[in-house]
């Protein structure tokens, strides 16, 4: 005759096997969580930066120009740099 703590431990170790198996049986949700937003981001590749760019960069940041104006400052600079790579030189 079995006591009662000797059906509680065989009761306890039977559940583990049941319990192991059936954690062992889920799948995986069909979709993705946030990471599948994430991905096209990082999949996107960043255009190296032209030395024209590079340049107006450092340009802008000696004379210490932020925000909308550096954007403007950017902008203006990396089109004279390309006028100024399109003159001929005589």
């Amino acid at each position: 005759m079995m006591n009662i703590s000797s059906r509680v431990a065989a009761t306890a170790f039977a559940s583990l096997f049941l319990i192991s198996s059936a954690f062992a049986q889920t799948t995986a949700p069909a979709t993705p969580a946030p990471a599948a937003k994430a991905a096209p981001a990082e999949k996107k590749a960043e255009k190296p930066r032209s030395a024209e760019s590079l340049e107006c960069s450092k340009e802008a940041d000696t004379k210490g120009v932020h925000g909308k104006e550096r954007k403007k400052f950017m902008s203006e600079c990396k089109k004279a740099a390309k006028d100024a790579a399109a003159k001929p030189k005589t």
